[in-house]
């Protein structure tokens, strides 16, 4: 049995921030805590749109709350910023009072555009959950997000389907990776998503790794440091028992 840590979590709090920004006492952090699992899961109900034929995903990367006294501030970051604003902004008015409703809190959501959804790990998992649900053949669709993901610049990328793959009667797990994907590494920018496909067969697990680069920055390596730092030594003209010169 392997022992795997989620590279999120392994990673928060030392190269990256938490998802939920806040501080409460002992008898309010527990209600809290499953507040925001309410929302984050709330939020993505919502935007679903479900009166389509297949009803689109959200394309929702990430979801970052902030708490004061006063309101809850709720980061919204997707990859289809415009459905989730609306025309005219009607569409968010609508969620911001569900929220509202909710919580019976002062709710303000803001929205963040993801500028590079191709090696943004949720939106990779959620685009190829996507196409799953329109009957799309898993093999081609795993293919494809690696290229698009190692063509838009990452460096390493790592996927894994589980479930009742291609309408088969037994369940198994397929996995696909190109580029490197160091988990154990901390300063490595390795990003995770997971989502669920669901389909006429049961639902597809779908994890996703991306290797974004390095939270320091590329650094020189040695080998070359040790190359430009030291100088060929010239060889002498004359030796003992070299050639000397003429008269």
């Amino acid at each position: 049995m392997g022992q795997k840590v989620r590279p999120t979590g392994f990673r928060t709090g030392i190269m990256r921030p938490w998802r939920s920004t806040w501080y409460a006492n002992k008898q309010d952090y527990a209600e809290l805590l499953l507040e925001d699992a309410k929302i984050r899961k709330f939020i993505a109900t919502f935007l679903t749109d479900k009166k389509a034929r297949q009803p689109q995903r959200p394309a929702i990367a990430d979801i970052r709350i902030e708490r004061t006294r006063e309101r809850v501030t709720i980061h919204v970051s997707s990859g289809r910023v415009g459905a989730i604003i609306g025309k005219k902004g009607e569409k968010i008015d609508k969620l911001t009072k569900a929220l509202e409703k909710l919580t019976r809190r002062h709710i303000e959501v803001k929205t963040i555009e993801v500028t590079r959804p191709e090696i943004d790990a949720q939106l990779i998992a959620e685009d190829i959950a996507e196409q799953l649900e329109k009957r799309a053949s898993f093999r081609r669709t795993m293919k494809q997000a690696m290229q698009r993901a190692m063509e838009g610049g990452a460096k390493g990328v790592k996927l894994q389907l589980s479930g009742r793959l291609g309408g088969a009667e037994m369940a198994r797990c397929e996995k696909g990776m190109e580029g490197s994907i160091p988990l154990s590494t901390l300063r490595c920018k390795v990003e995770y998503g997971f989502t669920e496909a669901s389909t006429p067969q049961g639902n597809i697990g779908i994890k996703v790794w991306v290797n974004q680069g390095d939270y320091l920055g590329e650094m020189l390596d040695p080998t070359d440091a040790s190359a430009a730092g030291t100088q060929k030594r010239r060889p002498r003209r004359g030796g003992p028992g070299g050639g000397g010169g003429g008269r």
